[in-house]
């Protein structure tokens, strides 16, 4: 079983929150985002991948992040124990940064069939490699049922609002758009007339308004785009 690193109060939703590719678990990133969160009573479960966990053995070695498709038993075994250690009425969702969500939602549908999980929740997806957007990593989400909430930076290299409302995704997705924001929501602050902790507090606002939504009342009904 995976170590569970838990931030937020004990009787909130829980979100299953796993990290990107190059980034840790602990990453200040990550750790914003948890205590934003917790913040908004969402108890946040984080874990790490097998290859991000070994850098922090003796030798540090870097190994390279493995196919997305690889890393689904881990996802599997990370809500297992988060599932062993929370009341079953205790709505759980699952999502990530980046890759992270990219694998909770090759097993979203899965273990919401089986009653485990009511939600998924990506923090930046990679719908493309930065540069190559004709590699699309958009075949399983065309047919997603799990209610899905998506925030990402309107000039995200790994896809932009011009690009994503062109792929047919379903209306389980929703979106939240952050205006100016790239894969990290950072905006250019005189561009914009935003700021980078406006972005992650305004996305910490729709999964904890999404958590209790799909936690509480079984839907994922859209509530309109948020920019």
């Amino acid at each position: 079983m995976p170590e569970l690193l838990w931030t937020g109060p004990a009787d909130g939703p829980v979100l299953v929150l796993a990290h990107g590719a190059g980034a840790a678990m602990d990453s200040d990133w990550m750790n914003r985002m948890a205590a934003l969160l917790a913040d908004r009573g969402i108890r946040v479960a984080r874990f790490e991948f097998a290859y991000m966990a070994a850098r922090r053995g003796p030798d540090g070695r870097r190994k390279p992040p493995p196919k997305a498709e690889t890393l689904m038993d881990e996802y599997r075994a990370a809500v297992a124990a988060v599932l062993s250690t929370e009341p079953a009425s205790r709505p759980v969702l699952i999502g990530g940064k980046s890759m992270g969500g990219r694998v909770a939602s090759l097993v979203a549908d899965e273990l919401r069939a089986a009653g485990e999980v009511r939600g998924l929740v990506c923090l930046g997806y990679p719908f493309h490699p930065p540069g190559r957007p004709e590699r699309l990593r958009t075949a399983h989400l065309l047919s997603l049922a799990t209610p899905t909430l998506v925030c990402q930076g309107t000039r995200d290299p790994f896809g932009t609002v011009e690009e994503v409302p062109a792929y047919g995704l379903p209306a389980s997705i929703r979106f939240v758009w952050l205006e100016d924001g790239e894969h990290e929501f950072k905006p250019r602050a005189k561009l914009s007339g935003h700021t980078h902790a406006e972005h992650l507090a305004t996305a910490a606002d729709a999964v904890a308004d999404f958590a209790r939504t799909v936690g509480y009342d079984g839907t994922g009904e859209s509530q309109g785009d948020v920019a």
